[in-house]
This record gives structure tokens, sequence and C-alpha cells, in this order.
């Protein structure tokens, strides 16, 4: 199985900024494919946070437009999301994966916000 591992997660302050990054283990796996990043909360459901196209087009969640900021890099197997200005509500693991057709979950990066 192709393995998604998420890294860059950790304790930051509220209006700080963090980069969570997305490495897929077999080569070309992320080509032709749109990449997505997903959060979840205890006791909540996974959500979209943004997700980026073939083509480089994007898409965000509302909450998040304007704060953060997705990109891919297909020859290395690479999705990471730049999350600036960050608000507790934030805190969440963040999940990788592909789309429409979701891979395995990895163990995904949890980002936690918090003065």
């Amino acid at each position: 199985q192709v393995q998604l591992v998420e890294s860059g997660g950790g304790l930051v302050q509220p209006e700080g900024s963090l980069r969570v990054t997305c490495v897929a283990s077999s080569r070309g796996v992320f080509s032709g494919v749109s990449l997505g990043w997903y959060r979840q909360a205890p006791g909540k459901q996974r959500e979209l946070v943004a997700r980026i196209a073939p083509d480089g087009s994007r898409i965000y969640a509302d909450f998040v437009k304007g704060r953060f900021f997705i990109d891919r890099n297909d020859n290395a197997n690479m999705v990471y999301l730049q999350m600036n200005s960050l608000k507790p509500e934030d805190s969440a693991r963040y999940d990788c994966n592909t789309y429409p057709i979701s891979l395995a979950w990895g163990r995904g990066t949890q980002v936690t916000v918090s003065s």
C-alpha cells in the first residue's frame, strides 16, 4: 500500500504560523489527482480544509480562506499546507489524501493552537 506521512505539526500560539507537509511513499501517486488537507478535532468529523487540483487550481474552506495556502510538488510526491494567523479553533489532527479516490489514511499530524 501507498503510505502517506504527515509532519510539521506542533504547539503554536494564536496568530502564529505553521506548515504541515505530506509525503507519499510511492513515486507518481499524486500525479493527475487532486490533493487535499483535512482536519479532525476530538469528537468531531473530519472536514476539508483545502484542496489543490492537478492544474494548480485551489479551493479553501471558508474558515481558513485568506489565512492558509496549499501547494504541491508532484516530483517530490509532496503537498503542504501553510497556516498563518492561527486560531485556537484550528487545533486538530491534520491529514492529507488524494481526491476523489482516497488512499489509506496516514497518522496525520497534530496542530495545537494555544497561548
